[in-house]
């Protein structure tokens, strides 16, 4: 006749007085640990606060439109925002310093609108000033699109215009000539002239070289560490000369 046994099994991990016993005693292995689930985390949705409208886009803006019914503050700024953005987006974009001749200045400068920054080199080829000015306003061009950067040969503009005051730059705003600037020595000089010291001259006198996203003192900021880092470019590029050099002599 079959014998039939009931084995009890308790819930897991739990387990006998003998049993523990016998681990007290080294005769049992160490108590397996006993599963457990991880607790439950829900994912944390990112805060849609002032810094996260910053960041956002006119799209995402606009698909987060219910995210802001319970927040007026919020939906004031998301609404703020989106202007700002659909404005920069509608400004003027130019991108290149363009030449032009005296018979197009006044359409080109005097009249080019209300809203239009205008900065005019007055030059002649083969001027070492123009040159190194010219340089720095391309750079500085087709890095501030929403400035209108326009050159013209000193003479066509007006007759008769002397060498001694080239490279010339003049600001036009709103039909009006709000700024003459002669020579170099207003950006540190022929040596030490860089777009970006151009930039910050230029932001003196107006808004001229900011990004869509910028006012003028983050403007300010971010030309003022580009200017450094390509002055430690410079001195790092001279001192690799500087050993070419000596190791030219060695040889």
């Amino acid at each position: 006749m079959t014998e039939y046994h009931t084995v009890y099994k308790g819930p897991e991990g739990e387990t006998t007085q003998w049993e523990d016993i016998q681990r007290k005693m080294g005769n049992l292995p160490p108590k397996a640990p006993v599963w457990k689930p991880e607790k439950y985390a829900p994912e944390v949705e990112a805060a849609r606060d002032a810094a996260w409208v910053e960041g956002r886009d006119v799209g995402e803006l606009r698909e987060a439109e219910d995210a802001f019914d319970d927040d007026r503050f919020l939906e004031e700024y998301r609404q703020k925002r989106i202007q700002e953005l659909q404005a920069a987006a509608a400004r003027p974009r130019f991108g290149s310093c363009e030449l032009i001749r005296g018979n197009e200045f006044v359409e080109k400068v005097t009249n080019a609108g209300p809203d239009v920054w205008v900065v005019v080199h007055l030059f002649k080829d083969g001027h070492a000033g123009c040159g190194l000015l010219q340089t720095c306003l391309d750079e500085l061009a087709a890095k501030y699109p929403s400035t209108k950067f326009l050159r013209i040969v000193s003479t066509d503009a007006i007759p008769n215009y002397p060498d001694s005051n080239l490279p010339t730059l003049l600001v036009y705003n709103d039909t009006k000539c709000l700024q003459n600037a002669v020579g170099l020595n207003h950006y540190g000089g022929a040596k030490r002239i860089t777009p970006e010291q151009v930039a910050l001259v230029l932001n003196s006198w107006g808004p001229l070289c900011l990004s869509a996203d910028q006012d003028e003192e983050q403007a300010q900021q971010a030309q003022i560490r580009a200017l450094v880092a390509r002055m430690v470019d410079k001195k790092a590029e001279g001192a690799r000369d500087e050993d070419d050099e000596s190791s030219d002599f060695e040889d």
